[in-house]
């Protein structure tokens, strides 16, 4: 008897501490619903109405007429460090889709949900298409940025005192595998990716000339880039005596709107030109950023029009 009153003494002590170790339960409310595509016969998570009276039918998804509401893919330095970043990024003004940290980790930080928009382009520009924070990807990516000044001087003459910060190169494979998942899902054309100073010339100047296009287009087939062959071409075509003419002017900035900048045609070298010249050099001509044509950037930028605008 006394045995037996033990045996339960101690069952019931082991069934009440396995109670007691049981998993919280959470209950989640998921908006999204998996349905399949009746085109492709795939499955996809939609964000769609549910209706307490009333059924939403999917026999009929998708429709015919849509696209992708992401067309661009923008890349930006944070100008702060990490715990910096995510604190402006989360609680001010100012947000974007992903932050890659500097650290040594594997992490990402999704901040804002693809399908929604974030705050990041401001006021931005690419061919023909303005604020572009409605149908971007933006990418803050934790970098100092630079240190120095940068003035336009009553002769025209430039004082550039910067100097940026280098990009790891542990930080530009996230970067590179973040980009090309994005670019594969939405089909994102090479000329659209972009970094905020391509859209924003003058007013912005992240990436910087530190972030490496060049690298990630030949090892990952990340964004734009000329062929070099062409470059080669058209630096010997160079028109050297017809540099400040109005017609040469007026032609260089037809071909820097052609590729997607926004610039006004006035056939003078003033400071709008200098601007944008200046971004598309942190962009493809990263050796010389002064925002004054020479017959390199001249050759680049028709190598990228020859490949990618006519």
């Amino acid at each position: 008897m006394k045995n037996s009153f033990l045996v339960s003494l101690i069952l019931a002590f082991f069934l009440s501490s396995c109670v007691s170790q049981q998993p919280k339960i959470v209950k989640q409310v998921i908006r999204d619903t998996v349905i399949i595509n009746s085109q492709t016969d795939k499955y996809e998570s939609v964000r769609m109405a549910k209706l307490d009276r009333f059924k939403i039918s999917t026999s009929k998804y998708p429709s015919k007429g849509q696209d992708e509401r992401v067309r661009f893919l923008i890349l930006h330095y944070t100008a702060l460090n990490d715990s910096l970043s995510l604190k402006v990024l989360t609680q001010q003004e100012v947000s974007a889709h992903y932050l890659i940290p500097s650290d040594y980790s594997d992490s990402i930080y999704l901040l804002v949900d693809e399908t929604k928009r974030s705050w990041h382009a401001g006021v931005s520009y690419w061919k023909g298409i303005n604020n572009l924070n409605f149908s971007s990807i933006g990418i803050e990516i934790v970098n100092q940025g630079y240190t120095g000044t940068f003035n336009t001087n009553a002769d025209g003459t430039i004082t550039d005192t910067r100097y940026f910060y280098d990009f790891p190169p542990h930080q530009i494979e996230k970067v590179a595998a973040l980009c090309k998942d994005l670019i594969t899902r939405y089909k994102i054309d090479p000329v659209n990716v972009l970094g905020h100073s391509d859209i924003a010339p003058g007013r912005k100047h992240d990436p910087g000339p530190k972030f490496p296009w060049k690298l990630l287009y030949e090892k990952y087939r990340i964004g734009a880039w000329y062929e070099d062959f062409h470059k080669q071409t058209y630096l010997s075509q160079f028109p050297y005596a017809e540099f400040n003419s109005y017609v040469f002017i007026q032609s260089v900035q037809a071909d820097l709107e052609k590729y997607g900048y926004e610039i006004q045609k006035t056939g003078a070298w003033d400071a709008q030109t200098q601007k944008v010249i200046q971004a598309f050099q942190y962009h493809f001509r990263p050796e010389k950023y002064d925002g004054i044509l020479d017959a390199e950037t001249w050759a680049i930028l028709k190598a990228l029009i020859l490949k990618y605008r006519q």
